[in-house]
């Protein structure tokens, strides 16, 4: 059984801190815990890991977000893995940071990637793995500000079990199904302790 696995980012060092990349530090956490190597191909990086008896070609889209559906349907096509073995994992404002929402489908809700992979493929009837980031309070309009905006200190800190859990996630969702990887990874973590933080800035100033 093979799986195309989508972590959604944007190229560039600048990039690469921001929430807006949480699917490639997604991939990126799985690729080293596993002693994989990403490989320059046509239209991103990919790498391949093999997990009781399942393949799983990780797919870093190169394209920026806007136009990562291109990778996809190319990557799809290439691989000859069924749309059904599709996974995208994406960040997502709209829920609290260190949440994790495996569905089967939906909406792009918004999201730039989501949209271009809807469009290449004509289709929405794919599952994907929303990481919460929280929303930070920013006004309709400004969560693009938020969104590549680096993390903060306390979210830095709680990142290593959240990448943890949402490989976790996509195991159990290649391994014993997508209802069962529901079940057990949709869920939140503790929020962040930010007075913490606050009161580290005021004492560093």
């Amino acid at each position: 059984m093979n799986y195309l696995v989508v972590g959604l980012g944007n190229i560039g060092e600048e990039y690469a801190s921001t929430r807006h990349n949480m699917g490639f530090m997604v991939l990126d956490a799985w690729a080293q815990a596993s002693n994989a190597v990403f490989t320059p191909c046509r239209y991103g990086l990919v790498a391949e890991i093999s997990f009781k008896g399942r393949k799983f070609t990780l797919l870093k889209p190169n394209t920026y977000m806007n136009l990562s559906g291109r990778a996809v349907r190319y990557w799809l096509q290439k691989t000859r893995i069924p749309q059904e073995n599709l996974l995208v994992v994406v960040d997502d404002f709209a829920i609290p940071f260190g949440t994790l929402r495996m569905r089967k489908r939906g909406s792009a809700g918004g999201h730039n990637g989501l949209k271009s992979i809807d469009y290449e493929l004509a289709s929405d009837d794919y599952a994907r793995l929303r990481i919460g980031t929280g929303n930070g309070g920013f006004a309709e309009g400004r969560q693009v500000d938020f969104v590549l905006g680096e993390l903060l200190l306390e979210e830095k800190r709680a990142m290593p079990e959240l990448l943890l859990r949402a490989v976790e996630a996509i195991k159990c969702y290649g391994t014993e199904g997508i209802d069962r990887a529901m079940t057990r990874f949709n869920r939140s973590l503790p929020a962040p302790d930010q007075s913490s933080e606050e009161s580290s800035i005021k004492k560093e100033s």
